[in-house]
């Protein structure tokens, strides 16, 4: 696993929750250093093991704290880039959701290593969208609903997801664009301020 994805699960836990927890599934998950390292790559079995220690130590199903660490890397102000990225993707959430296929690409462009499952977004019927992700490991499409619950907001689009379900490695999402404009959503611009 990329260091990039440890580092995110350490950074949710640190700015939502605080160090002292980190710590704690630190030693709950018995990692042999208390910080990930973002360029480095991990053995899949340590993200397992501390997305597990992070359920227990917030005492959550493990579903939900990764949907939440999916909305944190597109909302927290630290993870400011990532949501700019996510933003060049369209003017409205129904052009983000057509664009989730050059995901993995951009993605590539950011940091080269970085290899995220190939995404696929079908129009079932107006409004109606199931969000199709490939070769994912356990957790992606809860990972991917918090994303697609926090890009909701910032476009200030109502939307009803709901995981479909799993099989050999390929989850399914389903997306109900409600409302495309139902509240003002963050502001958003190409440049970036200076100062």
């Amino acid at each position: 696993m990329h260091g990039l994805v440890n580092r995110a699960v350490e950074g949710f836990v640190c700015d939502s929750y605080g160090e002292e927890k980190w710590l704690e599934v630190v030693r709950r998950a018995r990692l042999e250093d208390s910080h990930f390292e973002a360029m480095l790559s991990y053995d899949d079995a340590i993200t397992i093991k501390t997305v597990t220690a992070v359920a227990e130590v917030l005492s959550r199903p493990a579903k939900e704290v990764l949907e939440d660490i999916g909305a944190y890397l597109v909302s927290h102000p630290k993870t400011e880039a990532l949501r700019r990225l996510m933003r060049f993707s369209g003017d409205s959430y129904e052009e983000f959701l057509q664009s989730l296929d050059d995901l993995p690409d951009r993605a590539r462009l950011a940091v080269s290593d970085l290899h995220l499952p190939r995404t696929e977004v079908h129009e079932q019927s107006a409004n109606q969208f199931t969000v199709t992700c490939f070769d994912t490991v356990p957790g992606y499409g809860s990972v991917m609903m918090g994303v697609l619950r926090a890009m909701a907001d910032d476009y200030g689009a109502l939307v009803f997801l709901e995981f479909i379900g799993h099989d050999a490695g390929v989850e399914k999402l389903a997306v109900s664009l409600l409302e495309a404009e139902f509240a003002e959503g963050r502001e958003f611009s190409l440049g970036v301020r200076a100062g």
